[in-house]
């Protein structure tokens, strides 16, 4: 007996042929239970990476600090501290790429069938064996009015009806109540066919299509940019920023040219209560104002908040962080002349300067929320916080030279000599709107957009998709006329439950538009 052969009831039958080994591997790379087991596994690895703070994070350093030796020879030979840049999620991400493509390139194009070729006709049998199913008896013997009847009822309830007719072959029966064979013939019958939501048949492509565009985004923005920041005093200007590479509990930054130049303009904190400090928790929201000259683009002035980013020449400028030493974003003074007369009141931006109605010009150069004399004898702040603001200016008065004045708000005696009248006034500080020495913005280099493709295309791409897959099916209802009675029969692809009452809709619809003899 040859090896291609065995026996079965002593007859030699010929074993069935294996698939080649190519065949099976690409069976199994395509196959649903491979590709759901590499999602459950991804799933677990993003989990991880939340669980355990990555070192990309801020607050790192002491969670760091606080593991034990053994903790941080296991997790940085895993490679878990930086999990979502590890050669193996980045293996699982292709690999579930590759399962997808698989699956989709097996699978398609039966589901492309109910697009391009529905089913149109049916047998009586087919349509009783479906899960929903009726009969309906009707007096009309006109089966071209029965037909536009039914498919009037179809197309209430939401359905696009199509009439068609086909020729069914029906046999005799023998005397033991088999077919038989010998006693052929072919009958013509009406069949209203309507269906709904037959793009939902390939809904789940459209997730697949997603989730490819959100891995094949994440990759592209992963291989191709990286994270800097940049300090953003008002009226400094820069044509670098600091590209931020990570070692575990090391962070160090490196100076990267720009192809064209910022210049911050304004940086505003606005609070919840104007009063009160400058803390995150009395915090509506951070502006950064930067003008940006380009010499092949000209220049442009954008507004970098919270929740609006700013985009430029695959640069992306989101809000970072504040350096929470107080500061003014503008001031307002009150000078009274030495020589009497009323006070004035001015109100001068950060960088700002204004000139007086008698010709002295005032610029704000600086200000100290906390005004003390340092170790040297020169003015300096003792904290961050409000505790003795004075208003540091350069004032040069009509055919003077130029002097500095201290304006403060109100602590400091008014015969101390650093608040004597100066140019001709005396000085206070009578107000100030607060906002932080300087941002911090953080910047994501992203030339090909592939965070963004990943992030709207894929991820709101995938929600979408997911929702037109389980709130959406695809409803599909034939109906046969004969001599006498309507055989209906009907599937959905989901929500049965929902299609269940929908299919009783219609067969009442039906009933109630014959005189039934039921």
């Amino acid at each position: 007996m040859s090896a291609a052969e065995q026996t079965i009831d002593g007859r030699e039958v010929a074993k069935p042929r294996s698939k080649p080994i190519g065949d099976r591997v690409l069976d199994f790379l395509s196959s649903v239970r491979f590709g759901v087991t590499l999602l459950c596994i991804l799933v677990v690895l993003s989990m991880i990476g939340m669980l355990i703070i990555q070192q990309n994070v801020q607050g790192f350093d002491a969670y760091y600090g606080s593991l034990t030796p053994a903790e941080k020879m296991v997790y940085g030979s895993l490679g878990l501290f930086d999990i979502y840049y590890s050669w193996y999620f980045k293996l699982l991400l292709l690999t579930l790429s590759l399962n997808i493509i698989l699956a989709s390139i097996d699978r398609f194009p039966s589901a492309w069938k109910y697009i391009s070729k529905p089913k149109l006709t049916a047998t009586i049998p087919w349509l009783e064996s479906q899960p929903q199913h009726a009969s309906v008896d009707i007096d009309s013997r006109d089966p071209e009015a029965t037909a536009e009847k039914i498919a009037s009822v179809f197309k209430a309830n939401g359905l696009s009806p199509k009439i068609t007719e086909f020729e069914e072959m029906t046999y005799g029966v023998d005397s033991d109540g088999r077919k038989d064979f010998s006693n052929v013939s072919t009958v013509t019958r009406k069949v209203v066919f309507a269906e709904t939501g037959r793009f939902n048949r390939i809904g789940a492509y459209i997730v697949h299509v997603a989730l490819l565009t959100l891995f094949l985004g994440h990759f592209v923005a992963l291989q191709t940019g990286f994270d800097a920041d940049v300090r953003m005093i008002p009226g400094d200007a820069t044509d670098q920023i600091q590209m931020i590479q990570f070692d575990l509990d090391k962070k160090e930054k490196f100076n990267v040219q720009l192809p064209f130049s910022m210049t911050c303009t304004d940086i505003q904190q606005r609070l919840i209560d104007p009063n009160g400090s400058i803390e995150v928790t009395n915090t509506l929201d951070w502006r950064t104002q930067i003008k940006v000259d380009d010499s092949e683009y000209g220049s442009t002035v954008a507004d970098i908040s919270m929740n609006r980013p700013f985009n430029y020449r695959g640069y992306r400028f989101f809000q970072a962080q504040t350096i929470p030493v107080g500061n003014a974003r503008t001031i307002d003074l009150s000078l009274t002349p030495q020589s009497g007369g009323e006070p004035i009141s001015v109100s001068i931006p950060r960088t700002g300067s204004t000139t007086l109605t008698d010709g002295t010009k005032v610029e704000y150069e600086e200000f100290l929320p906390d005004f003390t004399f340092n170790a040297e004898g020169k003015p300096d702040t003792r904290s961050g916080e409000y505790n003795n603001p004075a208003a540091v200016l350069g004032v040069t008065p009509p055919q003077g030279e130029r002097v500095r004045v201290f304006a403060f708000g109100g602590n400091m005696p008014a015969n101390a000599p650093i608040s004597a009248p100066k140019a001709g006034y005396k000085w206070k500080l009578a107000g100030y709107e607060k906002s932080p020495f300087a941002h911090v913005l953080s910047i994501k280099y992203d030339p090909f957009s592939g965070a963004f493709i990943a992030w709207y295309f894929g991820g709101f791409g995938l929600i979408g998709a997911l929702g037109f897959v389980f709130f959406f099916s695809h409803k599909r209802v034939w109906a046969i006329v004969e001599d006498g009675r309507i055989v209906m029969g009907g599937n959905a692809n989901r929500n049965h439950l929902g299609f269940e009452e929908k299919f009783k809709k219609i067969v009442d619809g039906v009933e109630n538009s014959f005189e039934s003899r039921l």
